[in-house]
């Protein structure tokens, strides 16, 4: 079943600085970027985790700490969904007269994530916004935070047992269903297949791959050889790339559901050797695909709007933190420019249909 188009072309288009290259150190070390609070009440020295007041004409509170920390830092996928620029997380704490402040490691690991954790709990968080490096090694952290009050709101990718609710993209299902039925018409239907994704203990990625290979049943021409994992490191992502070509001198198709995995294929696939002869689809941001679907490198990929997912995690998370929401299913808030929305099912949040880009509309996006 092929995932409906969404329809983006109402959105704005967004500007974002050029972002930093992923770091392939596995340092655990972490830093910041803080976005003061606009509002008088936010910016004053009482404005803190134990003194938020109910914003003026509403039940939200101001003044309160949020921390957005994504997986790791100078990756430009969060770089989108959190920076003010982009509209994204710290844009919506703004609008909202909240601190909010992005924090991580510099690898997409538990180890470079935790003390970053740590770190927003010492310094009084009244809310975490968090992409979970693993399902599991973050919960003694994230367990405490929440003992102390602290609401842990998750996106991108979920820690399940210790959070309060979870910003999905999309669902699971509809992601891997599609990405599968992308490549395949480009394939023929036919052929060896690899999977480039970020690391071996990533939520999201294994569970979309996991629908990947349920999709794939219904392509018995289709068989997929191998799942590498580039850590979501651009050096590393190369590197499991060039060894898939090497090893696999037959493969047709390379799904990457990760934004720095396929830009990295496609800068591997983009010569005279791969050009058109092995296709490449998956999750990646316009700006940094362009150049690849201009030259025939790569026909089409998908990604929800991460500017809009940030944005969608930062309102939960002061949702929460005022008191408004609890979580539970079936309960509502508005989240700005976002519009509506309802929690469903184990505490989450869907943020909707990614979007197909290919050389028809990939102009008309600018992040």
């Amino acid at each position: 079943m092929r995932l409906r188009r969404a329809t983006w072309l109402a959105l704005p288009l967004l500007f974002v600085a050029p972002a930093v290259a992923a770091c392939s150190s596995s340092s655990s070390s972490s830093s910041s970027t803080t976005t003061p609070a606009t509002s008088a009440a936010a910016s004053s020295p009482a404005a803190s985790s134990s003194s938020a007041t109910a914003a003026s004409g509403g039940s939200l509170k101001t003044g309160l700490k949020v921390f957005v920390i994504p997986k790791n830092l100078g990756n430009s996928y969060f770089t989108t969904s959190d920076s003010v620029n982009s509209g994204g997380a710290l844009a919506a704490l703004q609008t909202l007269g909240e601190t909010g402040s992005e924090t991580s490691g510099t690898a997409d690991t538990p180890s470079s994530q935790i003390p970053a954790v740590q770190a927003a709990i010492s310094k009084g968080a009244n809310a975490l916004v968090i992409s979970a490096t693993d399902p599991t090694a973050l919960c003694p952290t994230l367990k405490s935070a929440m003992a102390r009050g602290i609401k842990v709101v998750t996106y991108d990718s979920d820690a399940p047992t210790c959070r309060s609710l979870f910003i999905n993209q999309a669902t699971p299902q509809a992601l891997g269903d599609s990405e599968v039925d992308l490549l395949a018409p480009q394939i023929n239907d036919s052929g060896q297949i690899a999977i480039v994704s970020a690391s071996a203990d990533d939520t999201n990625q294994n569970t979309w791959i996991s629908y990947m290979k349920q999709e794939l049943k219904k392509f018995p021409k289709m068989s997929l050889v191998s799942t590498v994992y580039g850590n979501d490191d651009t050096a590393t992502s190369t590197s499991v790339t060039q060894g898939l070509l090497e090893q696999y001198p037959n493969l047709k198709g390379i799904i990457s559901p990760t934004t720095v995995g396929i830009a990295a294929a496609a800068a591997v696939l983009d010569t005279a050797k791969y050009r058109g002869k092995v296709m490449l689809t998956g999750l990646g941001t316009p700006d940094e695909m362009k150049q690849y679907v201009k030259d025939g490198t790569v026909k089409s990929f998908e990604l929800w709007n991460p500017a809009d997912l940030g944005y969608l995690a930062a309102y939960a998370a002061v949702e929460l933190a005022s008191g408004s929401i609890t979580g539970a299913a079936g309960q509502t808030f508005t989240a700005g420019k976002l519009g509506s929305f309802t929690v469903g099912s184990d505490n989450t949040v869907l943020l909707g249909a990614p979007y197909v880009f290919n050389a028809a509309n990939i102009n008309k996006f600018n992040f």
